[in-house]
């Protein structure tokens, strides 16, 4: 294990800022130089959340690469950051996306210096919600994180719906932002000491009727991100306007922000509200599996399918999460895993296609094997995951997911593998209708290869999710590790 005294989630957390101001200072015309920093600042921000993650004593457990310091301490604030056993995937996560977000946008040459720099400062915000370990930090990152999604999405999207959809997407989360703010703050000053931190909110034993009125605002306030229906509008339409990238980290990484938060500071601050309200809240994540994937089935736009099927697959976190135990526990977190690392492998292939088709009409579109193999081969692997296909990752998630929620309701587990076999047949339409059958004249002469580069994100990707279902042991201890102090704050 690393000294812990390097202080390396600060490094993680701040490297996109400082690179993202730094980028700042590049002359406009220098693309090639842009590009090079980006990928380069990128790369490194991998580098070092693998280095956290593979560098975890699991025989130590607990928080892990803490750093403590006053921030401001007559409120009881402080700087203070750890990752265990749920949290670090998640930064794993971060760091595989932001990397392949790069690649794929080598081509993006409208203000590529603005672009990469609003990017890098989402980045922040997500490792720094996801290393947080003070209460009014975790909203610090979580507001910075929504700054610049609307940015990218006004500025950089789809013409059509891009202004719609950025405004949508902010004021959704900034509504679920503040309802959540609203019930950690009574929380705080309810908790007879001037403290954010979250471990000692942890510790602080909130009265049972607090806890059930406080609950609905803190966990329903956070999973408006998570995409939980019926809040859940405002994550197709930010999907579908965002480029490429955006919604990469949109779908594979923000998504997994809210649901995080939602655990972290909902079930495990307030264990007793968590069980009294989580009969509900387990329909509505049931809601999200079923409709969403109705919903997808239906769609015409390419991009719009995989919108909706990231809504049905967060609904299984959800999911996961109602059961409170650890088989459903442990699911929900491979899942937010998983599926980030699938819907990020998703959204890159749609963009590809429509980079070079330039349409995203279903109809419009067949036989792109031809001209696009490997990113035919790339959607084909996580068509299969969705599907949770057993060898690849989505059958290690869901499998636990749907055994925790049988444990609790065998009547939703059954629902929600009803979900499952949806989810096969839409995906399969589509991995017919675009990637085989007849190809256009038009598109046989005009669709390219893909570039190295992209090839390379596709294969990237591709190995997380082939290698957690051929040797999940690279990441089902670490996620046990995290679950199961939340178990005991459970009493289970």
């Amino acid at each position: 294990m690393l000294m812990t005294s390097f202080p390396l989630l600060s490094l993680l957390v701040f490297l996109p800022a400082a690179s993202a101001a730094a980028l700042l200072l590049f002359p406009a015309g220098r693309v090639r130089a842009i590009r090079v920093f980006a990928l380069m600042t990128a790369a490194l921000a991998l580098a070092l959340s693998a280095a956290a993650y593979f560098s975890y004593d699991l025989q130590a457990g607990g928080y892990q690469w803490e750093e403590a310091i006053p921030w401001i301490p007559r409120w009881g604030i402080g700087y203070h950051v750890g990752v265990n056993g749920i949290s670090l995937p998640l930064v794993l996560l971060t760091g595989i996306v932001m990397f392949t977000g790069v690649l794929v946008s080598w081509g993006i040459d409208d203000r590529p210096r603005e672009f990469f720099a609003f990017l890098f400062l989402l980045a922040t915000g997500v490792f720094g919600v996801f290393v947080s370990l003070d209460l009014f930090q975790l909203f610090f990152f979580y507001e910075i994180a929504v700054f610049p999604m609307y940015l990218l999405i006004a500025l950089w999207g789809w013409p059509k719906t891009r202004e719609y959809a950025a405004m949508k997407l902010t004021l959704y989360l900034f509504l679920g932002s503040m309802v959540a703010l609203v019930g950690a703050l009574a929380l705080v000053f309810s908790s007879g000491q001037v403290s954010f931190d979250l471990p000692a909110l942890e510790a602080a034993a909130f009265p049972v009727e607090l806890q059930r009125i406080v609950f609905p605002f803190v966990f329903l306030g956070f999973a408006v991100l998570g995409g939980l229906f019926p809040f859940h509008n405002w994550s197709p339409d930010g999907h579908v306007a965002a480029p490429t990238a955006v919604s990469m980290f949109h779908a594979g990484v923000l998504m997994k922000l809210g649901a995080f938060a939602a655990l972290r500071v909902g079930i495990l601050l307030m264990p007793e509200g968590a069980r009294f309200h989580m009969p509900w809240i387990l329909i509505l994540a049931l809601v999200n599996v079923l409709y969403g994937a109705l919903i997808a089935m239906v769609q015409t736009d390419f991009k719009y399918v995989i919108g909706f099927s990231s809504v049905s697959h967060m609904g299984l976190v959800m999911l996961g999460f109602a059961s409170l135990n650890a088989e459903g526990l442990l699911g929900a977190s491979l899942q937010m895993f998983s599926h980030g690392v699938m819907t990020a492998l998703f959204f890159a292939v749609v963009g590809m296609v429509y980079d070079r088709t330039h349409t995203r009409e279903i109809s419009a579109l067949g036989g792109l094997a031809r001209r696009m193999p490997l990113a035919a081969l790339a959607f084909i692997v996580g068509a299969l995951v969705s599907m949770g296909m057993p060898g690849l990752s989505g059958f290690v998630a869901e499998f636990p997911v749907l055994l925790g929620v049988w444990q609790s309701s065998p009547a939703a587990a059954a629902a929600a593998a009803l979900g499952i076999i949806i989810t096969a047949a839409y995906i399969l339409l589509v991995v017919r209708r675009v990637f085989f059958g007849p190809i256009s004249a038009e598109h046989e002469r005009a669709v390219s290869r893909i570039t190295f580069k992209d090839s390379f994100a596709l294969l990237f990707l591709m190995i997380f999710l082939v290698g957690m279902g051929v040797y999940p042991a690279w990441i089902a201890p670490l996620v046990e590790s995290g679950v199961r102090p939340i178990l005991k704050i459970l009493g289970n």
